[in-house]
């Protein structure tokens, strides 16, 4: 396969730990450590526009293309509801403790997981909390959706991953031991019938769905932790992000490695890589680091 680096993106004043798609294919949004929301584009990437900005550091980020609205989740477990057009209406809500680690829209409803340990429903259109659930005394630290299964997927602090139904949040399953350390990334594959998980243990685990929840293969991944995993938006690659300063390309039919993007070879990243995101607009995979800076990848398979 074939994979070069196209751009390398510079504004951020401080470690970028959150990626979202934008209003098309071409756009996505950055959030970091200085409090900055940065709005960019893959056909002008030197063009970054500040957004908005917010008083602690931005951990998570999901943009609401119905509302033109994007939610980001901060260091000491704020929400910020950010009109795009309009940002100086933004909406702080003082609502999880000791971070929110992720936000995960499904249909008319936002999600979000944060450091006590609970997950919390939201209201897309209004910003407001309907329902909240305490699933452990750590942290919850990732979150993914199937549609096929209309399930959702939480890893935490306490090595566990979840399994909730979509609709009631019923928890329908939990792997107690799902990693040696804290799971940081859970991603169903496309036609619903695994889970792939990565953490602190630098392991990536792959679990039969359909299989009373088996380990199916588990391979040591990353020199250090898995902190990010993302599918391409065919499915038959998926990429992971890592602090050991790496990220690699699988092959998402037997697992296997194909690719390893560095710094001083590839002109990757110097510190830790945080979070990906693979954009359909003409396969670029953007990647963010502790390193301050975003590097977008083309990739031809």
């Amino acid at each position: 396969m074939n994979i070069k680096k196209t751009a390398q993106l510079t504004g951020h004043n401080a470690a970028i730990f959150a990626l979202a798609e934008g209003p098309d294919e071409r756009q996505f949004f950055s959030g970091a450590g200085d409090g900055w929301v940065v709005q960019w584009d893959l056909d002008n990437p030197d063009l970054g526009k500040l957004v908005a900005k917010v008083e602690q550091q931005v951990f998570s980020l999901c943009f609401l293309k119905k509302q033109n609205a994007l939610v980001a989740g901060d260091m000491n477990g704020g929400i910020h509801w950010i009109d795009v057009a309009n940002p100086e209406n933004t909406k702080n809500i003082a609502h999880h403790q000791r971070g929110v680690f992720d936000i995960l829209a499904i249909g008319e409803h936002v999600f979000t997981v944060g450091g006590e340990g609970k997950i919390t429903r939201w209201s897309a259109d209004e910003g407001r909390a309907l329902e909240s659930y305490h699933l452990a005394n750590q942290a919850l630290r990732c979150i993914d959706f199937c549609e096929i299964r209309n399930e959702i997927a939480v890893g935490g602090s306490d090595n566990a991953i979840c399994f909730l139904d979509a609709g009631t949040l019923e928890l329908r399953h939990t792997l107690r031991q799902a990693h040696a350390n804290s799971v940081f990334t859970v991603r169903y594959t496309p036609n619903g019938r695994h889970l792939l998980s990565g953490g602190r243990d630098a392991h990536l685990n792959v679990w039969d769905l359909d299989y009373d929840h088996h380990k199916f293969h588990t391979q040591p991944a990353h020199w250090y932790t898995i902190n990010h995993l993302v599918f391409h938006p065919d499915g038959h690659l998926f990429a992971t992000a890592s602090r050991d300063k790496t990220l690699k390309i699988w092959d998402a039919a037997n697992f296997e490695l194909l690719k390893v993007l560095e710094g001083g070879r590839d002109g990757g990243h110097l510190n830790s890589v945080n979070r990906l995101l693979w954009s359909s607009h003409e396969n670029l995979l953007v990647s963010a680091s502790d390193d301050r800076t975003l590097v977008v990848w083309a990739t031809e398979y």
